[in-house]
């Protein structure tokens, strides 16, 4: 029996973007259930209090969607006595080390060549594709998981907005959750106390500058088009959320029902 969180959200000090996806209605009028599928960002700064509050809701599984570059940066998830931690790396929209050195290197000629004039959106709707593309595998996984036994669930990366923020939309397209309610869920990460903390590591006098940072912030953004543009590639490689399901992500419509079964009112 899973437990039931309070409506409140609570106050987290070292996780941001926390939050419940329960409530989130379907075309068919049913409702995500509470208490069986949460989000977040990373845990490797959760607190004792965090970590406490993290135990207290019964998960079964956090899905850790960082690759090793995010954990040599922010360190492990703390460990939740009990709760299975499952890593299924996925490509970041703000990966590569070479880019990151740039940024703390302050070299803004470089940087607005890369992100100036829209670029940074554009490398965010393109990361958003290749994701949705070329990770049916892992997609499958998480939605077999959850169908099973892998619930209550938390699914994060490193701010819980990109990667996590899309394996909960297919999550959720899977439950046959509304579109508009997905992007409503989906545009909550850009509340300024979910966001994402830049650590601000550079050395140069042009690192993290306002400028800089402008840059940045469609890296930080959560935004409909991309979004949008996510959807828009399950419609154009598949021809829709069922053949993708099936022919994308092998979920037979019986697993599909186990799953809504398992996550639904």
């Amino acid at each position: 029996m899973t437990q039931q969180i309070p409506s409140t959200e609570p106050e987290l000090a070292g996780v941001r973007n926390f939050r419940d996806v329960g409530g989130l209605p379907t075309a068919d009028g049913r409702r995500v259930r509470h208490g069986v599928l949460f989000r977040s960002g990373h845990l490797a700064h959760a607190t004792d209090e965090d970590a406490a509050f993290l135990s207290s809701l019964g998960l079964h599984t956090v899905f850790d969607f960082r690759n090793a570059a995010d954990q040599k940066l922010e360190g492990p998830d703390v460990e939740l006595p009990g709760v299975l931690n499952v890593n299924l790396p996925l490509s970041d929209p703000a990966d590569g080390a070479e880019f990151w050195k740039m940024v703390r290197d302050g070299d803004i000629e470089q940087l607005r060549v890369l992100l100036g004039d829209g670029k940074a959106a554009g490398r965010m709707i393109a990361s958003y594709r290749t994701i949705i593309r070329g990770r049916t595998a892992e997609h499958s996984r998480v939605l077999h998981s959850l169908a099973e036994d892998s619930v209550p669930a938390l699914m994060h990366c490193a701010a819980g907005k990109d990667r996590a923020g899309l394996s909960v939309a297919v999550t959720l397209l899977a439950l046959g959750v509304e579109r508009e309610a997905i992007l409503a869920d989906y545009l909550e990460s850009n509340a300024k106390h979910r966001r994402y903390k830049v650590r601000r590591g550079g050395s140069a006098a042009t690192a993290y500058t306002p400028e800089v940072m402008e840059l940045l912030n469609p890296l930080f953004d959560a935004r409909e088009e991309y979004l949008a543009a996510a959807l828009a590639t399950i419609d154009e490689t598949w021809g829709g959320v069922d053949p993708y399901l099936e022919k994308g992500l092998k979920l037979a419509p019986q697993t599909r029902e186990r799953l809504r079964e398992r996550l639904l009112d």
